[in-house]
């Protein structure tokens, strides 16, 4: 039946699994498949054209391992490539923009930060997004180098803390009191942001929304699947360890020429 198919998930590397662990959370019975393009992150620094045909070499491999629907688990290929992914497939696409709506509405000082890839922030669909709050003053930040140090296992090394401290002082300084994640590597900074961060200041990211939105779209367009067991399968086309590590090691890592 179609809809004991997997959903298939796939980001630049290994920063969408903060996606995938809201999705497991929420749908504990539906099988996934994630794809972990690590040998091309980060997608953030890319052409747009280069970020739809490396979001087009992922749909087609995911779609060839049976999957039912589609998460661009990655803010730069939501951006970029999801309206030419809806209009060349005929599978459903569920995307991850960064949650600016609660933050904007949310915010006291009317003013909130956006840490995001550089490939997010210059996109069309971003500029559409902020442009329904002006009202609020949007600090973006492009956050060069932190999704190579997550890929490379450096989360808690002194250049990471260096570089965060280098792109959320300026926000402080500015008064936000909402901080937007905008990539989805950045969950995993959340512990390292957080002792930077005054207290006040509350970190949003979209993986929940995501989650949701997933379980919306089986619930009224495929169905929801009938196993009860299902173990998700992971698939990076790079040196499996840090994907491991990240998964805590619960999980069998697949190395893929893709």
């Amino acid at each position: 039946m179609n809809n004991n198919k997997p959903i298939g998930i796939f980001d630049s590397g290994i920063g969408g699994t903060s996606i995938w662990r809201e999705i497991n959370h929420l749908l504990p019975n539906e099988k996934t498949i994630y794809l972990a393009d690590s040998k091309n992150a980060p997608y953030g620094q890319k052409s747009k054209e280069e970020i739809i045909a490396l979001s087009m070499k992922n749909t087609d491999l995911l779609i060839e391992m049976g999957c039912k629907l589609i998460v661009v688990a990655c803010n730069t290929a939501t951006t970029n490539a999801i309206k030419e992914l809806r209009a060349k497939y005929d599978i459903p696409f569920i995307g991850i923009e960064p949650a600016i709506k609660p933050a904007a509405t949310n915010s006291k000082t009317q003013t909130i930060g956006i840490l995001a890839t550089q490939g997010t922030l210059i996109s069309e669909l971003f500029y559409n997004a902020i442009q329904k709050f002006k009202n609020t003053k949007i600090v973006e930040q492009v956050g060069h180098g932190l999704v190579q140090l997550i890929e490379n296992g450096e989360i808690n090394s002194a250049e990471m803390t260096e570089l965060l401290q280098s792109y959320l002082q300026p926000m402080i300084a500015a008064n936000i009191d909402y901080l937007v994640l905008g990539c989805s590597h950045y969950p995993y900074l959340i512990p390292q942001i957080r002792k930077i961060l005054p207290e006040h200041i509350q970190i949003i990211d979209s993986g929940e929304a995501v989650a949701k939105q997933t379980k919306n779209i089986l619930q009224n367009k495929i169905g929801f699947s009938s196993h009860t067991n299902n173990t998700p399968v992971f698939y990076t086309n790079t040196n499996p360890i840090v994907l491991k590590e990240i998964l805590e090691n619960k999980y069998e890592v697949i190395e893929k020429d893709f």
